[in-house]
C-alpha cells in the first residue's frame, strides 16, 4: 500500500511539473493582465508628477454617461448580430459545396480560404480600393448595372455595413475549414440509410448532417463572437471610427482612449466591461447551447 501511495505521489508530481510551464504562461499572459486591468479600473491615470490614486467606481459612472461608449456598444451589437450568422451560414454553404464531387475542388477550396491568410492591413488596403468613390471596383460595378456611386466609407449610413462585408469576406473561409473537416467525419452509411428510408436531400441535411455538425457549430460560434468583439485593425486602417463615430467599436474605443487620449484608467474600465460581456456570452453558449449539442 505504501508503494502504491509513493507511485501515486510521483505521478501527481510528474503531472504538476508537466503542467507548470503552461500554467505559468497562462497566468502571466492571461489571468495576471486581467487582474491588473480590474485593479487599474478603480484608479486614476497617472499624469506627470501626479500619481495614480484610488477613485472607486468613477470610471464606471463616467462610462454610463459617455455617449461614445453607448454608440460603440450599439455599433458592436449590430456588427456582431450581422457578421456572425451570415459568415457561419456562408461557411457551411461553402463547405457543403466543396465537400462533394467537384472538378477543380482543390482550387475552389484554396480560393475560399485565401482571404483568411491575408494580413489585416493588406485586406484593408484591398477594400479601400474597392470602396474608393467614382473609380473603385464597387462603384464601377454599380454603374455597369445602371446604379450610382457612393462614398461607402465616408457616409454614416454605409460605413459600418462596408466593414461588415469585409469581415464576412475574410472570416467565412476560415470557418469553412472547420465545417469541411466535420463533414468529412460523417459516415456515408448514415446518408445512405436516410436515403433508403425515403428522406429528401433537405431532410437528410436537417435531420442528419446538421445535428452532427452541432459541436463544430458551437466551436465556430465561440470563435465568431470573440472575433466580432476584437476587430480593431480594419477600423484603424480604414475609418478611424468615423464618420461621426459610425464605425466606433468597443475594442477600438478602448484603443482610442488608452493610446490616443492616454486615459489608461478609463480604458481599463472599458476593457473590464468588454471582458464581462464576453464572459456572459460564453456562459450562455456553454450553459444553454452546449446542452443541445450531440457529441458522437
Amino acid at each position: 500500500m505504501r508503494a502504491g501511495r509513493l507511485a501515486g505521489s510521483r505521478n501527481a508530481l510528474t503531472s504538476a511539473l508537466l503542467l507548470l510551464p503552461a500554467a505559468v504562461l497562462l497566468w502571466v499572459f492571461t489571468y495576471q493582465p486581467i487582474v491588473t486591468t480590474v485593479i487599474d479600473s478603480f484608479f486614476s491615470t497617472a499624469r506627470g508628477r501626479r500619481p495614480s490614486v484610488f477613485i472607486g467606481s468613477t470610471h464606471y459612472e463616467t462610462m454610463v454617461a459617455d455617449p461614445v461608449f453607448w454608440k460603440a456598444l450599439v455599433n458592436n451589437a449590430i456588427y456582431a448580430f450581422t457578421t456572425i450568422p451570415i459568415s457561419m451560414a456562408l461557411a457551411l454553404a461553402m463547405a457543403l459545396f466543396v465537400s462533394g464531387k467537384l472538378r477543380g475542388r482543390g482550387i475552389v477550396r484554396m480560393a475560399y480560404f485565401t482571404p483568411t491568410v491575408l494580413p489585416m492591413v493588406a485586406v484593408a488596403n484591398i477594400w479601400l480600393f474597392f470602396y474608393t468613390p467614382d473609380y473603385g471596383l464597387v462603384d464601377q460595378l454599380l454603374r455597369h448595372f445602371g446604379g450610382g456611386g457612393a462614398n461607402w466609407l465616408g457616409s454614416k449610413e454605409t460605413a459600418l455595413g462596408a466593414l461588415i462585408v469585409i469581415t464576412i469576406w475574410k472570416e467565412a473561409g476560415f470557418f469553412m475549414i472547420f465545417y469541411l473537416a466535420a463533414l468529412q467525419q460523417i459516415s456515408p452509411t448514415l446518408m445512405e440509410a436516410a436515403a433508403l428510408e425515403g428522406a429528401s436531400p433537405w431532410q437528410r441535411f436537417r435531420r442528419v448532417t446538421l445535428p452532427l455538425l452541432m459541436p463544430t457549430t458551437l466551436f465556430v460560434s465561440i470563435n465568431a463572437v470573440i472575433g466580432a468583439f476584437r476587430l480593431v485593425d480594419h477600423v484603424i486602417a480604414m475609418t478611424r471610427g468615423g464618420p461621426d463615430n459610425a464605425t466606433v467599436l468597443l475594442l477600438f474605443y478602448v484603443y482610442q482612449v488608452g493610446f490616443g487620449y492616454w486615459d489608461t484608467g478609463y480604458a481599463a474600465a472599458l476593457t473590464v466591461v468588454l471582458l464581462a460581456m464576453l464572459a456572459l456570452i460564453a456562459l450562455f453558449q456553454f450553459g444553454y447551447a452546449d446542452k443541445r449539442v450531440h457529441y458522437r
